[in-house]
């Protein structure tokens, strides 16, 4: 009878696993895709079409930004990023409903970040960062919508997308899970709350 239960449990867990492998093996597949690929689970705006990712910048590190902006207030930056792709802003927004915009080709350097200038070890180790997790080698994802309550964090919705997309961005770039930062780890910001934070912590909670 032990035996028996044993052998159900086991067989209950392969079922988990064995579909989160495939889905994992089909994201990676499209996560070397050009163009304007569906990616399973995620609504995608694409203002910036991908191209053949070796022609990509060589990004090996995501850094996780929240901007005050209203709920609906990303389309609105991803558009301004896309018609100005150099400006202060990032590569990908992220809305309070989950819509992901792609708004920056991928070859291109948004103006994000302060230059790693946070060395005070307050969140993590900042030997590896201070001065060297930089916008010119850190694609950044910007969600939208702690307005008017900076504290107020990312909706369920953020979240869900950000648990598929992280793993997306990793795969695509081959950036390892220690290499995901919140804003606010890198570089002083703003006090009243902890920027990118949760989200950056999560990431690495899901781990793999």
């Amino acid at each position: 009878m032990m035996i028996s239960r044993l052998l159900v449990a086991v067989l209950a867990a392969l079922c988990l696993i064995v579909p989160a492998i495939a889905e994992d093996a089909e994201l990676a597949k499209l996560a070397r895709a050009t163009g304007t690929p569906d990616i399973p689970g995620l609504k995608m705006v694409w203002l910036a079409p991908w191209g053949d990712v070796r022609d990509a910048k060589p990004w090996r590190n995501i850094i996780v930004h929240q901007t005050e902006g209203p709920a609906g207030s990303a389309r609105g930056g991803a558009q301004a990023q896309a018609k100005a792709p150099t400006r202060r802003g990032v590569t990908v927004w992220v809305e309070t409903d989950g819509t992901v915009y792609w708004a920056v080709a991928e070859n291109l350097v948004p103006t994000h970040g302060d230059g790693a200038n946070r060395n005070d070890n307050k969140y993590i180790d900042n030997s590896s960062t201070y001065r060297q997790v930089v916008r010119d080698n850190s694609i950044g994802v910007e969600f939208a919508g702690n307005y008017p309550d900076v504290a107020a964090g990312p909706t369920e919705a953020q979240v869900a997308t950000w648990k598929i997309l992280v793993k997306l961005l990793r795969a695509r770039y081959g950036i390892p899970l220690e290499r995901v930062y919140a804003h606010n780890w890198i570089d002083y910001k703003d006090a009243r709350y902890c920027e990118g934070c949760w989200l950056a912590t999560l990431a690495r909670v899901w781990g793999e």
